[in-house]
């Protein structure tokens, strides 16, 4: 996939990019767990969903939020990484004018920067939320929620306990004119560690169902060996 470099409010941030061969095939972003604790956008389950994406068609972005890898600048708490997805999102809608729409896949420090993301872009239709840090960050600004789509965490989640997640689902559920899904993986740890290959099928299976895809369609799609990062990634 190309690598790519595109201006943020803090400097060049780096990404990678699957361009669709469609020009009105919808757009995902891919935002990767915290830069404190070893987040970067080659995370193995933002690896994965990238390319979960891109063979169903969408043109896809995955980067590294400021001060990660060759993106510049410094980590700034959630409040420099949101303006940095916000400027990603525009950057890929600037030579993809076409899209119909926009999905936010984000994986805990990612999904709530990518839920605030969604409480600011109309077009967006859909989220991927694995494992928000719903004990760790206020997620009260989802009032209302203007998307349907799934939350998943792991049964065995130390980071994230079960119960506050549930309570943001629950929330989020007694909104009107959306759709939450929620999927808990059992046995699975806050890094999904030895339960990934679920948590994509979960993934999966839900993004098929919402824009109706046929799987025994999948693009054929070589993938690049970058997903190793034996750091910690939150």
């Amino acid at each position: 996939m190309p690598e790519v470099i595109f201006n943020g409010p803090a400097g060049r941030l780096e990404g990678r990019l699957h361009p669709s061969k469609n020009r009105k095939a919808p757009i995902a972003l891919i935002l990767h767990p915290h830069p404190r604790f070893g987040g970067t956008m080659n995370n193995e389950i933002i690896y994965h969903l990238y390319y979960m994406f891109a063979r169903r068609g969408f043109t896809v972005l995955r980067f590294n939020f400021r001060g990660v890898g060759r993106s510049q600048g410094t980590f700034d708490h959630g409040v420099g990484e949101l303006s940095d997805a916000a400027a990603a999102l525009d950057w890929v809608q600037t030579f993809h004018s076409e899209a119909p729409g926009v999905w936010i896949a984000g994986f805990s420090f990612g999904a709530w920067i990518g839920m605030q993301l969604l409480m600011r872009r109309p077009e967006v239709e859909g989220f991927i939320s694995i494992a928000p840090p719903a004990n760790l960050y206020d997620f009260s600004f989802l009032a209302p929620c203007p998307s349907s789509g799934l939350i998943t965490h792991g049964g065995m989640d130390k980071v994230v306990p079960h119960k506050d997640v549930q309570a943001l689902v629950d929330k989020l559920k007694t909104q009107k004119g959306i759709v939450i899904d929620q999927e808990i993986i059992p046995g699975a740890n806050h890094f999904f560690k030895e339960e990934t290959d679920q948590l994509i099928n979960v993934c999966a299976n839900y993004l098929d169902k919402r824009i109706g895809f046929d799987p025994s369609q999948l693009e054929e799609i070589t993938e690049n060996d970058d997903s190793s990062d034996s750091a910690i990634q939150l």
